[in-house]
């Protein structure tokens, strides 16, 4: 997401970008859905690329939370509607991914797919690019929005950390319209006896929905790919026929095979950018998905980088004034997520605690004062005020 979004923010401060692409094709199929809260979409206004969302997902203006045994904790929002009434939107990741993409396409900007980069130098007037297949290229700025395990972030820092596991996996999918009869477009987040679930309904009466079984031990792409679908029925049938409320019940009206991912963060990387190269998005601080704003601090990054080669006509001091606006906001947005995902899997007497107090937390954390996420969600980019180093 965050490739075709920075291309718009660069084109818009006069740049000429090109996207370089590490898969052969385009994005469908590529993931399950994310939710793209309020900042996310407001992100994506400042650059006047909102509108492609137009006919992608559905509102989702609220999350629910419950207990195991059914009964609500509370409810919490996706942030406060922006003036035009915008809300909490849940896409398909490849709609969206795909929805960008084509916004850029349609504002001139290229595409190269198939093109992975493997290594990177500069200097004071630009960087050159070598890719797997051999092809170079030369540009003034090089940035890295290549994700968690981002080539960029190690030839900025070999020493940079990896990214961190968080000992559960994140299983989706999308089951039969009638196997939940809840409000269309509220989330039901269930703290179940031995996993998180999660999932709304669509208008068309479809269900999507995730569930976070825990998983001590870090798996390799490959042991989940092996242990497949069968697997995942079996695990996840152990897991929630304990809970009340129909989470089994809409895993079993899934016809589609399950995968499985791990979840990972990164909460601190402490070198952004070196001479005329700089990362992005998850690259610089991926969040655990419990935070809900992977995409949306993406999109931010992408605008602000813009703003800040626009306004400032040094890279170096364009890169630091855009750490300097960045950092604190999503270091903290990585931690609240890491928090979040460390309520899921806990055991009987912290559940228990954690049901109980649970609604006063969510009446404190729901409201838009205090320490309430208004910081997260109401957090505005104004494109046409200048940066200043």
């Amino acid at each position: 997401m965050a490739g075709p979004t920075v291309a718009m923010a660069l084109q818009l401060a006069g740049f000429e970008p090109i996207v370089y692409e590490s898969h052969p094709s385009s994005s469908e199929g590529v993931g399950a859905f994310v939710i793209l809260h309020v900042n996310g979409i407001d992100a994506l206004r400042a650059i006047g690329a909102d509108k492609c969302l137009d006919g992608l997902g559905f509102d989702t203006p609220q999350m629910r939370f419950r207990s195991g045994t059914g009964r609500s904790l509370g409810v919490a929002g996706t942030g406060l509607p922006l003036a035009d009434g915008t809300v909490g939107r849940t896409i398909r990741r490849a709609d969206l991914c795909g929805a960008l993409r084509d916004e850029a396409l349609r504002r001139g900007i290229a595409f190269e797919y198939g093109r992975r980069l493997v290594d990177a130098s500069g200097g004071d007037d630009g960087v050159v690019a070598v890719f797997e297949d051999g092809t170079r290229c030369e540009a003034d700025l090089l940035v890295g929005a290549d994700g968690i395990k981002s080539r960029v972030r190690a030839l900025i820092d070999p020493a940079a950390p990896p990214a961190r596991y968080i000992p559960n996996l994140y299983i989706s999918g999308y089951a039969k319209a009638g196997v939940a009869d809840v409000p269309p477009g509220e989330y039901q987040m269930v703290f179940g006896r031995h996993c998180f679930f999660g999932y709304t309904v669509a208008p068309s009466g479809e269900v999507w929905w995730f569930a976070n079984p825990p998983y001590p031990n870090e798996p390799s792409r490959n042991e989940l790919r092996e242990l497949g679908d069968g697997h995942w029925r079996t695990t996840l049938a152990k897991l929630l026929s304990v809970d009340s409320g129909p989470a089994w019940k809409i895993v079993e009206a899934t016809g589609h095979e399950l995968t499985a991912w791990p979840f990972h963060d990164i909460p601190t990387v402490s070198q952004w950018h070196r001479d005329r190269m700089i990362i992005i998005g998850d690259a610089a601080h991926a969040t655990s998905p419990a935070a809900g704003q992977g995409a949306s601090m993406a999109i931010e990054d992408s605008v602000e980088l813009g703003r800040c080669l626009r306004d400032l006509p040094d890279a170096r001091q364009a890169f630091r004034a855009y750490e300097g606006l960045r950092r604190e906001r999503v270091e903290r947005v990585v931690a609240t997520g890491a928090k979040w995902s460390n309520f899921k899997s806990v055991g009987p007497v912290t559940r228990m605690i954690r049901d109980m107090i649970m609604p006063v937390m969510l009446k404190y954390y729901a409201g838009d004062g205090g320490a309430s996420l208004g910081w997260m969600h109401h957090h505005h980019i104004e494109w046409n005020e200048q940066v200043s180093a």
